[in-house]
């Protein structure tokens, strides 16, 4: 849809992204989630997005796509469930830490963070730690890393635990069936939308043993709870209530840990971004982004945060 740069963001990190729209219009920086590349983002979402009069900057996070892919060994299943990691593996702070640079690199700030999934939980991190580039947060089917809420499934267990598909055939069958499992019950399943998507990630980069880091970055990272009670730009919640990779007492319990935030929960949404479901996050976000300036809704936010 763009053309794809690239940015050092320090640390021994180079993050490939997409500028779209009118730079001089404010920007939303889009956030991945657990093995998503920026792809994961439709093309028709972020020109919807670009309609309503922002800037889109879409990325691939450290471990995903076409950015740097750490020298790390990725941790076995026996230590994930252990966490035990290497001295070397990174977490959700050094994620948010690769985003807010990107931000400063390219004079974004302040920008509204809109994060799914992991990038749900990075953007959190970021409007925790770097408060100034973040105007507004808005988390998507996302979670505070607390043991007791935000699990998957049983049967998405199952699923995860398969071994990765190496081929490129193979890993677009497996993108299916996992997207046909947790994907949203209310709307149509786009089998060949996901298998050309899983296609076109598989040519760009795929690493399995980047998702595996980046999993370890969100065990290693723990029950953010506290962190997220100090957040203090205007949040935005937004869960599916048939989300079978991250449950919905995941998105209740993220709201409830940021002062002031709002959760609006969708009818029929899973863990993806379907057709049907766009046009209504376009018009959340953009309403979120737009209505946060406001005097009144900011003297309402500081009163509830209160």
């Amino acid at each position: 849809m763009g053309d794809e740069l690239f940015c050092d963001v320090g640390r021994g990190i180079t993050l490939c992204y997409e500028r779209l729209g009118d730079p001089d219009h404010p920007t939303i920086l889009l956030i991945g989630g657990l093995g998503q590349q920026l792809l994961m983002w439709p093309d028709d979402f972020c020109a919807a997005l670009v309609e309503r009069g922002f800037e889109v900057v879409r990325f691939d996070n450290r471990d995903a796509g076409r950015s740097t892919h750490p020298a790390i060994p990725p941790p076995s299943p026996i230590r994930l469930a252990a966490r035990r990691f290497s001295a070397r593996q990174y977490d959700l702070g050094d994620m948010a830490d690769d985003a807010g640079r990107l931000v400063e690199s390219l004079a974004l700030a302040p920008a509204h963070a809109v994060g799914a999934s992991m990038g749900g939980m990075i953007g959190q991190t970021l409007a925790a730690r770097h408060p100034g580039l973040v105007a507004t947060l808005t988390s998507i089917m996302s979670s505070t890393g607390r043991r007791r809420t935000g699990r998957p499934a049983p049967s998405t267990y199952r699923l995860m635990m398969r071994r990765p598909a190496i081929e490129r055939q193979a890993y677009a069958d497996a993108a299916v069936r996992i997207f046909r499992h947790i994907g949203s019950r209310g709307f149509p399943f786009d089998e060949r939308y996901t298998r050309e998507l899983a296609l076109r990630s598989f040519d760009r980069g795929h690493q399995p043993a980047g998702t595996l880091r980046q999993l370890a970055a969100i065990v290693s990272s723990g029950d953010r709870t506290r962190e997220l009670r100090t957040i203090r730009v205007p949040t935005l919640v937004v869960h599916g209530d048939h989300d079978l990779m991250v449950d919905p007492s995941g998105g209740r319990a993220t709201a409830a840990a940021i002062p002031g935030a709002r959760l609006e929960t969708i009818e029929g949404m899973g863990h993806d971004l379907p057709a049907g479901v766009r046009p209504r996050l376009v018009e959340l976000i953009a309403a979120h982004a737009l209505g946060a300036g406001r005097p009144g809704v900011q003297a309402g936010r500081a009163e509830a945060a209160a």
